[in-house]
Parts: C-alpha cells; sequence; structure tokens
C-alpha cells in the first residue's frame, strides 16, 4: 500500500492515466483543426452511447455542410456529418446490445418503405454504373435506418420531449440556412457571377452551393414549423387565449427561413412552399368548407397583387412562367436562343429519361444511374448529363421502371392518409406537428416536379420527418384503443347496473305481490 492506496486503487487508475497520456500525445502532435475534429468525435461518440439521438443531430447539422466544405475546407472530411450520423446510429446498436433490449421496430411506414428499397434492389439486377446504384440505394437504406433509430428513442416516457429536440435542432439549422441565404441575397459580393439576379442582388446558395436545392431543404423545414405556427395561432384566437412565448420563437424561425426561400429564387421552392401552405390552409379547420375558404381568400390574395402591380417585376415574371417548366414537348429539332435555352434543357433530360423507361420498362436503368446511361438516350445537341433528369418522378421512373415509381407513390400515398386522420384526431402542438408534416410532405412532392431535392445529406433530414410521422401515427393508434377500450369498459358497466336494476327491480316487484 503506498500513501493509503491499494492494488484495485492503481488499477483502476492506471487506464485514466494512459488515456490522459495518449491525449497529451495527441494535442502535441495535431494542429489545432484536428484537435478540435477529434473533440467533436469523440464527444458525439460518448454522447451517442447515452444518447443515440446525439449523433443524429450533429449529423442534421454537419450533413449540409458538405458541398461548403468540399470547396471551401478541403482539409475537413466532407461527409462529417455522415460520420456522426454513423455514430450515433453505432451508439444505438452498442447500447441495445449492452442493455439487451436491441429492437428493430416495424413502425406503420416500415412496409411501404422496404418496398421502395425493394424495388430499388431489383433495379440494380444489371445497372449501368454498379458503385453509383449501390451510394442511391444507400442512402434509402440509411432513411431506414434513420427510421429505426429516431422511432426507437421516440418510446416511453420521455418520447415527446426528445421529438421537440428533434424539431428544436431542425428548426435551428433552418433558421441558420435562412438567415445565411438572407445575406448572400443581399449583401454578398463574393457570390459566382451566374447567380446574379441584378446589380447587388444574387441568388442565396447556404452551404449547398446551388440555390435550387438549398431553397427546397429551406422550404421543407420551413412548412413543418409554419404547420406548429398555424395550428397555435389558430386555437389560440379561437379559445382566445393569450399567445404562448415560444410561438413568437417560431413564427420568427418561420419568416427567417421563408426569407432564405425568397432568397433562392427558385421557382420550385417558392412553388413547393406555396403548395404546403395552401394544403395546409385546407386543413387547418375542423370543417372541410372553412379550409377551401381559406384557400380561396391565399389564391386571391396573390391574383390580387398580381393584378394590381403589386409585386415586383421580376418576382411576377418569376411566378408566372412556372408552366414553361412544367410543361412538355418533343425538342428535337428544336431551335435554342438564349431565351429558351433553359426550358429546352429540361426537356431534352425529360426525354432522354422518358427513353431510358421505354426501354427498361419494369426495372429501369439502375436506380442512381441516369447520368451513367445518359449518353445512349441523350438529344444531339445536349451531350452533358445534368446529373438527374430534374424531375425526381420521371428520374425515378427512368432508373427503377414503373414498380420504383409505384412504390415511391404508395410510400407517399401512405404517409398523407396517415398524417390526414392524424391531423382530424389530435389538437394543439399535435395537431400542429401533424400539419407540419403535412406541408414538409407536400413541399418535397411539388418541388420533386422540376428538382431533385435527395442531395447534400438531405435524405437524413427526410428520414427523420419520416420517423416523426410514425410516431404521430403510432401515438393515434394508442389512443383510438384506449378510447375503445374505456368506451367497452364504459359499456359493461351500465350493462353490469342495468342487470343489477332490473333484477332488483323484479324482487321488489315480487316481495310486493307477497
Amino acid at each position: 500500500m503506498l500513501w493509503g492506496w491499494s492494488n484495485s486503487h492503481f488499477r483502476r487508475a492506471v487506464p485514466w492515466v494512459a488515456a490522459g497520456l495518449a491525449s497529451g500525445l495527441l494535442v502535441a502532435w495535431l494542429d489545432p483543426l484536428e484537435i478540435v475534429l477529434l473533440s467533436l468525435l469523440v464527444g458525439v461518440a460518448v454522447g451517442s452511447f447515452f444518447e443515440p439521438l446525439v449523433g443524429v443531430i450533429a449529423g442534421l447539422l454537419f450533413g449540409p455542410l458538405r458541398a461548403w466544405l468540399a470547396i471551401y475546407a478541403p482539409t475537413i472530411p466532407d461527409q462529417l456529418g455522415q460520420g456522426f450520423f454513423v455514430l450515433g446510429a453505432a451508439g444505438w446498436v452498442a447500447r441495445g446490445l449492452l442493455r439487451r433490449e436491441l429492437r428493430l421496430m416495424l413502425g406503420p411506414l416500415a412496409l411501404p418503405l422496404f418496398l421502395f428499397l425493394g424495388a430499388g434492389l431489383l433495379s440494380l439486377w444489371s445497372p449501368f454504373d454498379v458503385w453509383g446504384g449501390f451510394t442511391e440505394w444507400a442512402k434509402w437504406a440509411q432513411v431506414a435506418l434513420t427510421l429505426w433509430v429516431v422511432g426507437e428513442r421516440l418510446q416511453g416516457a420521455k418520447a415527446q420531449q426528445r421529438a421537440a429536440a428533434l424539431i428544436i435542432a431542425l428548426g435551428a439549422i433552418a433558421v441558420g440556412q435562412g438567415l445565411l441565404g438572407v445575406w448572400q441575397h443581399r449583401l454578398s459580393g463574393e457570390a459566382p457571377s451566374h447567380f446574379l439576379i441584378a446589380p447587388g442582388i444574387y441568388r442565396a446558395y447556404g452551404t449547398f452551393m446551388q440555390p435550387n436545392p438549398f431553397g427546397g431543404f429551406l422550404g421543407l423545414l420551413g412548412a413543418l414549423l409554419a404547420g406548429i405556427a398555424l395550428v397555435s395561432v389558430w386555437e389560440m384566437v379561437s379559445a382566445r387565449t393569450p399567445a404562448p412565448r415560444w410561438l413568437w420563437l417560431v413564427v420568427g424561425a418561420v419568416l427567417a427561413i421563408a426569407g432564405g426561400v425568397y432568397g433562392s429564387w427558385s421557382r420550385g421552392a417558392w412553388l413547393g412552399f406555396g403548395a404546403a401552405l395552401a394544403v395546409m390552409a385546407a386543413l387547418l379547420p375542423r370543417r372541410s368548407v372553412w379550409g377551401l375558404v381559406l384557400v380561396a381568400v391565399f389564391a386571391g390574395g396573390v391574383l390580387l397583387l398580381m393584378a394590381a402591380d403589386a409585386l415586383p417585376a421580376s418576382v411576377e415574371a418569376r411566378l408566372t412562367d412556372f408552366a414553361a417548366y412544367l410543361s412538355f414537348a418533343n425538342v428535337r429539332g428544336v431551335g435554342i436562343n438564349d431565351a429558351n435555352y433553359a426550358v429546352i434543357e429540361r426537356m431534352a433530360h425529360w426525354q432522354a429519361a422518358l427513353g431510358m423507361w421505354e426501354t427498361h420498362f419494369w426495372t429501369g436503368v439502375g436506380i442512381g444511374n441516369y447520368e451513367a446511361a445518359y449518353p445512349l438516350f441523350r438529344l444531339v445537341n445536349w451531350p452533358y448529363a445534368l446529373g438527374h433528369a430534374h424531375n425526381f418522378y420521371l428520374n425515378l421512373l427512368a432508373e427503377t421502371g414503373i414498380i420504383g415509381l409505384g412504390a415511391y407513390l404508395l410510400l407517399f400515398a401512405a404517409i398523407y392518409v396517415r398524417l390526414y386522420q392524424a391531423s382530424r384526431s389530435f389538437s394543439g402542438w399535435y395537431r400542429g406537428l401533424a400539419l407540419g408534416l403535412v406541408g414538409a410532405w407536400t413541399h418535397i412532392s411539388v418541388h420533386s416536379m422540376v428538382d431533385n431535392l435527395y442531395v447534400n445529406n438531405v435524405h437524413l433530414h427526410v428520414g427523420v420527418l419520416l420517423a416523426l410521422t410514425a410516431w404521430l401515427v403510432c401515438l393515434q393508434r394508442e389512443r383510438q384503443i384506449t378510447a375503445g377500450q374505456t368506451t367497452a369498459g364504459q359499456t359493461t358497466a351500465g350493462q353490469i347496473t342495468a342487470g343489477q336494476t332490473t333484477a332488483g327491480q323484479s324482487t321488489a316487484g315480487q316481495g310486493t305481490a307477497q
């Protein structure tokens, strides 16, 4: 024994001393940036063991930085967000194995999601690019993994607090990106020249380095928060109660995000966000008639502003030329000029996608293989692929065939049906979340007609939205079961009471007769 220490004390101290020496050597050997990254990795790894959502939220935060890191910080791994997400998933697995409670929960949306995964795998039967197909399919496998991890954490007594933490994290990420977009739109003089709209005004691109997916990302999360705000304001006005303090934070967040959507100057983002607001307005009142009235007022207000020339000419032109980007025509042999270049380019890529589908009707050319197959199906004047067809539905039809597109539409149909039921069953915060999720899925559904939003790790955020949707559906089922049991109990009690009363009346009658 030395200074009162026993051998057991020394055995417990040795690992800590070794860890301290190793840490000191690393600090002396690594540069400051590497020390910060290592500290983040260790912190997220340890935190993910105790709460796997730590890694998930870190992945959501750093995931959209991928494109920015690749350009401006090449010394930092651009897939840092993916690394954090993997740590979260690994922490979830390790925690479950050690506690012998690892559960792969098959929620209400798991079946259509796995049907889509199966269709994607079937499309890789004979792909043009095996690796490209596998990486694209792996993104959707990550969506399923996110559904598992987050879905399991949204169970038990702390489910509501964890769901709130995820929504706050999503909102904070979107607000940060939105404020960055507002700055880029009005104040940035270092944006690429092709993003220039007018002298001193640029298209915002956030950390996505592209305005269209940036606007789509903001609209996706902005719609989620807008749904929560709309329901809170609606119920506050209906009940004539004062607004809770947190409501003003949500409204401010929605405005900051909307500023970024506007700054992106993305037609698809504007169209998707407008459609999300319209659908949420239609579902906001309990009676559908009043919902249609709200939509009519919303649409009429926009038309009135346009008729009164109250909108800037550039904005009005942006709003009115949507039809050209949604229409379709055979553009073989069409003359190309500066005025129609963007429209013709998009239609040419749509035609290439249709050509892929015609020759690979059932299973497509392989998920993630549009660019690899493009040279065989391109039009003469358009030798270079844009990476995708700029219409996710056509792109999916080309890559996974009618089976894959059908499975994807089935997944979204299941989402909408479940959320509609939840929006009619819940009230308060839960109903706001249901409407916000309806808005988010509407935004991505509409924006997908002109772009592909599953880029720059946005699929991680989509996975969390899917898990929140599944959580609401499970809550609704539990409430229905509880309500059914309560009703059955009341009926049984009523029958017993009625039987006892009848028996008592009969006995009393017999006594009177005697």
